[in-house]
Protein backbone atom coordinates (compact mmCIF):
# COMPACT_ATOMS: atom_id res chain seq x y z
CA UNK A 1 0.00 0.00 0.00
CA UNK A 2 1.47 3.18 -0.97
CA UNK A 3 1.72 6.23 1.51
CA UNK A 4 2.35 8.81 -0.66
CA UNK A 5 -0.25 11.58 -0.29
CA UNK A 6 -2.88 12.44 -2.73
CA UNK A 7 -2.72 14.77 -5.10
CA UNK A 8 -4.72 18.25 -5.24
CA UNK A 9 -4.68 20.41 -8.00
CA UNK A 10 -5.94 23.57 -7.34
CA UNK A 11 -7.17 26.30 -9.77
CA UNK A 12 -9.01 28.71 -7.69
CA UNK A 13 -8.44 31.75 -9.31
CA UNK A 14 -10.11 34.56 -9.22
CA UNK A 15 -10.36 33.64 -5.69
CA UNK A 16 -6.72 34.39 -3.89
CA UNK A 17 -5.13 31.81 -1.54
CA UNK A 18 -4.83 33.81 1.14
CA UNK A 19 -8.69 34.59 0.93
CA UNK A 20 -9.65 31.04 1.20
CA UNK A 21 -7.04 29.54 3.55
CA UNK A 22 -5.23 31.03 6.89
CA UNK A 23 -2.07 30.47 6.65
CA UNK A 24 -2.41 27.40 9.51
CA UNK A 25 -4.95 25.84 7.47
CA UNK A 26 -3.40 25.97 4.15
CA UNK A 27 -0.38 24.37 5.56
CA UNK A 28 -2.32 21.55 7.10
CA UNK A 29 -4.01 21.30 3.36
CA UNK A 30 -0.38 20.74 2.20
CA UNK A 31 0.56 18.28 5.15
CA UNK A 32 -2.32 16.26 4.24
CA UNK A 33 -1.80 16.56 0.52
CA UNK A 34 0.60 17.45 -2.56
CA UNK A 35 -1.01 20.54 -3.71
CA UNK A 36 -0.17 21.45 -7.63
CA UNK A 37 -1.03 25.12 -8.67
CA UNK A 38 -2.23 27.53 -5.65
CA UNK A 39 -1.41 30.37 -7.66
CA UNK A 40 -3.26 33.61 -7.55
CA UNK A 41 -3.28 33.76 -11.42
CA UNK A 42 -5.25 30.82 -13.68
CA UNK A 43 -3.90 27.91 -14.15
CA UNK A 44 -2.89 27.61 -17.52
CA UNK A 45 -5.23 24.32 -19.00
CA UNK A 46 -2.80 22.88 -20.63
CA UNK A 47 -0.94 22.47 -17.00
CA UNK A 48 -4.08 21.39 -15.47
CA UNK A 49 -4.88 18.53 -17.89
CA UNK A 50 -1.40 17.46 -17.16
CA UNK A 51 -1.34 17.54 -13.83
CA UNK A 52 -5.52 15.83 -13.76
CA UNK A 53 -4.39 12.35 -14.74
CA UNK A 54 -2.67 12.23 -10.91
CA UNK A 55 -5.01 14.19 -8.86
CA UNK A 56 -7.18 12.60 -5.67
CA UNK A 57 -8.58 16.16 -5.57
CA UNK A 58 -9.29 19.32 -7.67
CA UNK A 59 -10.13 22.80 -6.44
CA UNK A 60 -11.46 25.50 -8.75
CA UNK A 61 -13.73 28.78 -9.20
CA UNK A 62 -15.21 27.32 -12.23
CA UNK A 63 -14.18 23.60 -12.56
CA UNK A 64 -14.08 22.55 -16.58
CA UNK A 65 -14.12 18.84 -16.82
CA UNK A 66 -15.72 16.78 -19.91
CA UNK A 67 -16.33 13.36 -19.76
CA UNK A 68 -13.33 12.40 -21.31
CA UNK A 69 -11.09 14.54 -19.57
CA UNK A 70 -12.45 13.29 -16.49
CA UNK A 71 -12.04 9.39 -17.68
CA UNK A 72 -8.62 10.22 -17.87
CA UNK A 73 -8.40 10.92 -13.80
CA UNK A 74 -8.87 7.49 -12.62
CA UNK A 75 -8.19 8.84 -9.03
CA UNK A 76 -10.44 11.33 -8.84
CA UNK A 77 -12.41 11.43 -5.56
CA UNK A 78 -13.65 14.61 -5.61
CA UNK A 79 -14.39 17.96 -7.06
CA UNK A 80 -14.37 21.31 -5.20
CA UNK A 81 -15.95 24.70 -6.20
CA UNK A 82 -14.86 27.34 -4.52
CA UNK A 83 -16.82 30.21 -6.24
CA UNK A 84 -20.26 29.79 -4.29
CA UNK A 85 -22.33 27.84 -6.66
CA UNK A 86 -22.12 24.56 -8.88
CA UNK A 87 -22.19 25.99 -12.31
CA UNK A 88 -21.77 24.67 -15.73
CA UNK A 89 -18.74 23.45 -17.37
CA UNK A 90 -18.48 19.99 -15.50
CA UNK A 91 -20.07 16.63 -16.52
CA UNK A 92 -21.99 16.03 -13.48
CA UNK A 93 -23.48 12.50 -14.52
CA UNK A 94 -20.33 11.83 -15.43
CA UNK A 95 -19.00 12.47 -11.79
CA UNK A 96 -22.32 11.10 -10.43
CA UNK A 97 -21.95 7.80 -12.43
CA UNK A 98 -18.05 7.44 -11.37
CA UNK A 99 -18.77 8.30 -7.74
CA UNK A 100 -16.55 11.35 -8.04
CA UNK A 101 -18.08 13.70 -4.90
CA UNK A 102 -19.00 17.24 -6.42
CA UNK A 103 -18.85 20.04 -3.82
CA UNK A 104 -19.98 23.73 -3.20
CA UNK A 105 -18.19 25.97 -0.99
CA UNK A 106 -21.33 28.02 0.15
CA UNK A 107 -21.65 26.69 3.66
CA UNK A 108 -18.57 28.91 4.03
CA UNK A 109 -20.08 32.01 3.53
CA UNK A 110 -22.62 31.56 6.22
CA UNK A 111 -21.08 32.92 9.17
CA UNK A 112 -19.80 36.26 7.33
CA UNK A 113 -22.85 36.91 5.13
CA UNK A 114 -25.24 36.02 8.28
CA UNK A 115 -23.38 38.59 10.41
CA UNK A 116 -23.96 41.17 7.34
CA UNK A 117 -27.31 40.22 7.03
CA UNK A 118 -27.74 40.77 11.15
CA UNK A 119 -26.23 44.33 10.71
CA UNK A 120 -29.02 45.65 8.14
CA UNK A 121 -31.74 43.89 9.82
CA UNK A 122 -30.74 45.43 12.95
CA UNK A 123 -30.25 49.16 10.62
CA UNK A 124 -33.55 48.65 9.09
CA UNK A 125 -35.87 48.05 12.13
CA UNK A 126 -34.69 50.67 13.90
CA UNK A 127 -34.53 53.19 11.45
CA UNK A 128 -30.35 53.76 12.23
CA UNK A 129 -29.62 54.68 8.72
CA UNK A 130 -32.40 57.09 8.10
CA UNK A 131 -31.55 59.21 11.09
CA UNK A 132 -27.90 58.90 10.40
CA UNK A 133 -28.47 61.00 7.49
CA UNK A 134 -31.16 63.52 9.06
CA UNK A 135 -28.69 63.90 11.81
CA UNK A 136 -26.30 64.74 9.40
CA UNK A 137 -28.26 67.52 7.93
CA UNK A 138 -29.53 68.97 11.19
CA UNK A 139 -33.13 67.53 10.88
CA UNK A 140 -32.68 64.37 13.39
CA UNK A 141 -35.89 63.13 15.41
CA UNK A 142 -34.92 63.40 19.25
CA UNK A 143 -36.68 60.56 21.32
CA UNK A 144 -38.75 60.16 18.69
CA UNK A 145 -40.90 56.49 19.35
CA UNK A 146 -41.39 56.33 15.37
CA UNK A 147 -44.54 54.27 16.24
CA UNK A 148 -45.24 52.43 13.00
CA UNK A 149 -42.13 52.86 11.46
CA UNK A 150 -39.52 51.42 13.50
CA UNK A 151 -39.72 47.72 15.51
CA UNK A 152 -37.98 45.70 17.83
CA UNK A 153 -36.06 42.25 16.69
CA UNK A 154 -37.51 41.41 20.74
CA UNK A 155 -39.72 38.27 20.39
CA UNK A 156 -40.76 39.39 16.85
CA UNK A 157 -42.05 37.21 14.12
CA UNK A 158 -39.29 36.73 11.36
CA UNK A 159 -39.62 34.25 8.38
CA UNK A 160 -37.09 33.17 5.96
CA UNK A 161 -37.37 32.24 2.67
CA UNK A 162 -34.99 29.13 2.27
CA UNK A 163 -33.94 27.71 5.39
CA UNK A 164 -30.10 26.67 4.84
CA UNK A 165 -27.29 27.15 6.05
CA UNK A 166 -26.94 31.22 5.66
CA UNK A 167 -30.46 31.00 7.18
CA UNK A 168 -29.72 28.78 10.31
CA UNK A 169 -26.26 30.73 10.94
CA UNK A 170 -28.48 33.92 11.58
CA UNK A 171 -31.51 32.44 13.73
CA UNK A 172 -28.56 31.30 15.59
CA UNK A 173 -27.58 34.89 15.97
CA UNK A 174 -31.07 35.89 16.26
CA UNK A 175 -30.85 33.98 19.41
CA UNK A 176 -30.67 36.60 22.29
CA UNK A 177 -33.94 38.33 20.65
CA UNK A 178 -36.14 35.18 21.34
CA UNK A 179 -37.56 35.49 17.71
CA UNK A 180 -40.79 33.57 16.28
CA UNK A 181 -38.95 32.23 13.16
CA UNK A 182 -41.50 30.99 10.29
CA UNK A 183 -39.87 29.70 7.35
CA UNK A 184 -40.94 28.47 3.58
CA UNK A 185 -38.20 25.64 2.19
CA UNK A 186 -40.78 23.60 0.25
CA UNK A 187 -37.36 21.18 -0.35
CA UNK A 188 -36.74 21.06 3.61
CA UNK A 189 -40.76 20.36 4.34
CA UNK A 190 -41.11 17.86 1.76
CA UNK A 191 -38.16 15.59 3.26
CA UNK A 192 -40.21 15.61 6.42
CA UNK A 193 -37.17 17.54 8.59
CA UNK A 194 -38.13 19.12 11.66
CA UNK A 195 -35.38 21.76 13.30
CA UNK A 196 -36.44 22.60 16.89
CA UNK A 197 -38.04 26.43 17.04
CA UNK A 198 -38.95 26.73 13.43
CA UNK A 199 -41.97 26.22 11.82
CA UNK A 200 -42.98 25.54 8.08
CA UNK A 201 -45.21 27.59 6.27
CA UNK A 202 -46.50 28.29 2.91
CA UNK A 203 -44.57 31.66 0.97
CA UNK A 204 -47.95 33.63 1.10
CA UNK A 205 -48.02 32.96 5.56
CA UNK A 206 -44.20 33.92 5.38
CA UNK A 207 -44.59 37.34 3.71
CA UNK A 208 -47.93 38.55 5.28
CA UNK A 209 -47.59 37.67 8.77
CA UNK A 210 -43.38 38.86 9.20
CA UNK A 211 -42.36 41.70 10.28
CA UNK A 212 -39.11 40.77 9.06
CA UNK A 213 -38.69 38.70 5.48
CA UNK A 214 -35.39 37.47 4.90
CA UNK A 215 -34.73 36.17 1.58
CA UNK A 216 -31.76 33.27 1.63
CA UNK A 217 -32.68 30.97 -1.12
CA UNK A 218 -30.50 29.56 -3.38
CA UNK A 219 -31.08 30.92 -7.06
CA UNK A 220 -32.86 28.09 -9.06
CA UNK A 221 -34.26 28.08 -12.53
CA UNK A 222 -37.82 27.77 -11.04
CA UNK A 223 -37.68 30.40 -8.59
CA UNK A 224 -37.11 33.61 -10.28
CA UNK A 225 -39.14 36.46 -8.85
CA UNK A 226 -40.51 34.08 -6.09
CA UNK A 227 -41.43 37.68 -4.09
CA UNK A 228 -43.61 38.67 -6.63
CA UNK A 229 -44.75 41.86 -7.28
CA UNK A 230 -48.49 40.96 -5.48
CA UNK A 231 -46.37 39.09 -2.18
CA UNK A 232 -44.90 42.58 -2.08
CA UNK A 233 -47.91 44.09 -1.68
CA UNK A 234 -49.37 41.49 0.58
CA UNK A 235 -46.54 42.38 3.49
CA UNK A 236 -47.13 44.19 6.84
CA UNK A 237 -47.58 47.95 6.69
CA UNK A 238 -43.39 49.14 7.76
CA UNK A 239 -42.09 45.21 7.46
CA UNK A 240 -38.27 45.36 6.06
CA UNK A 241 -37.32 42.68 2.97
CA UNK A 242 -34.02 41.76 3.68
CA UNK A 243 -32.11 40.02 0.94
CA UNK A 244 -29.49 38.30 1.32
CA UNK A 245 -28.79 35.47 -0.85
CA UNK A 246 -29.78 36.70 -4.77
CA UNK A 247 -31.95 39.52 -6.17
CA UNK A 248 -32.96 37.24 -8.90
CA UNK A 249 -35.82 35.77 -6.37
CA UNK A 250 -37.42 39.53 -5.60
CA UNK A 251 -38.84 41.21 -8.62
CA UNK A 252 -36.97 44.30 -7.44
CA UNK A 253 -38.57 47.30 -8.97
CA UNK A 254 -41.86 46.08 -7.12
CA UNK A 255 -39.47 45.97 -3.80
CA UNK A 256 -38.35 49.44 -4.61
CA UNK A 257 -41.13 50.96 -5.93
CA UNK A 258 -43.12 49.28 -2.65
CA UNK A 259 -40.28 51.05 -0.42
CA UNK A 260 -40.21 54.81 -2.62
CA UNK A 261 -44.69 54.53 -1.38
CA UNK A 262 -43.32 53.37 2.27
CA UNK A 263 -45.38 50.75 2.59
CA UNK A 264 -42.40 48.58 3.48
CA UNK A 265 -38.51 49.09 4.01
CA UNK A 266 -35.55 47.29 1.90
CA UNK A 267 -32.38 45.74 2.31
CA UNK A 268 -30.23 44.43 0.07
CA UNK A 269 -26.51 43.17 -0.28
CA UNK A 270 -27.31 42.08 -3.41
CA UNK A 271 -28.33 43.69 -7.10
CA UNK A 272 -30.61 42.27 -10.20
CA UNK A 273 -27.54 43.89 -12.37
CA UNK A 274 -23.67 44.27 -10.36
CA UNK A 275 -22.19 46.70 -10.42
CA UNK A 276 -25.31 48.51 -10.27
CA UNK A 277 -25.33 51.35 -12.68
CA UNK A 278 -24.26 54.56 -11.69
CA UNK A 279 -27.61 56.23 -13.04
CA UNK A 280 -29.70 53.42 -11.56
CA UNK A 281 -32.58 55.55 -10.10
CA UNK A 282 -33.61 52.95 -6.82
CA UNK A 283 -29.39 54.09 -5.39
CA UNK A 284 -31.08 57.52 -3.81
CA UNK A 285 -34.55 55.39 -2.96
CA UNK A 286 -36.39 56.05 -0.02
CA UNK A 287 -36.80 53.69 3.11
CA UNK A 288 -33.90 51.36 1.75
CA UNK A 289 -30.25 50.67 2.36
CA UNK A 290 -28.11 49.20 -0.02
CA UNK A 291 -24.71 47.52 0.41
CA UNK A 292 -22.50 46.46 -2.29
CA UNK A 293 -22.62 43.41 -2.38
CA UNK A 294 -19.73 42.84 0.19
CA UNK A 295 -21.28 40.78 2.73
CA UNK A 296 -18.29 38.17 2.65
CA UNK A 297 -15.98 40.76 2.11
CA UNK A 298 -13.77 41.36 5.47
CA UNK A 299 -10.76 40.15 6.35
CA UNK A 300 -11.08 36.77 6.91
CA UNK A 301 -14.79 36.28 6.39
CA UNK A 302 -14.24 33.20 3.39
CA UNK A 303 -11.48 31.44 5.60
CA UNK A 304 -13.99 29.10 6.58
CA UNK A 305 -14.27 27.64 3.17
CA UNK A 306 -10.52 26.34 3.51
CA UNK A 307 -11.71 25.05 6.98
CA UNK A 308 -14.40 22.91 5.33
CA UNK A 309 -12.04 21.81 2.44
CA UNK A 310 -9.26 20.46 4.81
CA UNK A 311 -12.20 18.89 7.02
CA UNK A 312 -13.63 17.30 4.11
CA UNK A 313 -10.09 15.80 2.16
CA UNK A 314 -9.36 14.15 6.20
CA UNK A 315 -13.24 12.77 6.02
CA UNK A 316 -13.12 11.45 2.33
CA UNK A 317 -9.25 9.93 3.20
CA UNK A 318 -11.03 8.49 6.21
CA UNK A 319 -13.57 7.17 4.96
CA UNK A 320 -16.29 9.01 7.26
CA UNK A 321 -19.69 10.46 5.76
CA UNK A 322 -19.92 13.44 6.79
CA UNK A 323 -19.28 16.50 4.54
CA UNK A 324 -19.07 20.75 5.63
CA UNK A 325 -19.11 21.42 2.05
CA UNK A 326 -22.52 21.01 0.38
CA UNK A 327 -22.52 17.90 -1.54
CA UNK A 328 -24.19 17.94 -5.32
CA UNK A 329 -26.63 15.69 -6.38
CA UNK A 330 -28.91 15.32 -9.55
CA UNK A 331 -31.79 17.39 -8.04
CA UNK A 332 -29.78 20.47 -6.95
CA UNK A 333 -27.85 20.43 -10.29
CA UNK A 334 -30.71 20.16 -12.61
CA UNK A 335 -31.99 23.06 -10.49
CA UNK A 336 -29.37 25.55 -9.70
CA UNK A 337 -28.72 28.71 -11.87
CA UNK A 338 -25.28 29.36 -12.95
CA UNK A 339 -25.40 32.57 -11.71
CA UNK A 340 -22.63 35.54 -12.80
CA UNK A 341 -19.31 34.76 -10.40
CA UNK A 342 -19.19 37.77 -8.43
CA UNK A 343 -20.96 36.98 -5.95
CA UNK A 344 -20.09 36.14 -2.16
Amino acid sequence: MSNAKPILVMDQHFRQVEELFRPSTFDALQETCDVVGAKNWPMPRDAFLEALPEADYVVAAQPQMDRAELDQAPNLKAVIEVSGTFQMGLDYEACFERGIEVLSCSPGFQFSVAEMALGLMLAGARGIVEEHERFRNGSERWLDDRIGSDFTLFQQTIGFVGYGAIAREITRLLAPFSPNIVAYDPWLAASGQTIPGVRFAELDEVVQTCRTVVVAAMPTEENYHLISAKHIASMQEGALLLIVSRAHLVDFDAAVAAAEAGKIRVASDVFPTEPVPKRAAFRTSDNVIWSPHRAAAVEGGRHPIGDMIVDDIAAIQDGRPERRLLPASPDTVRKIIRAPLAAS
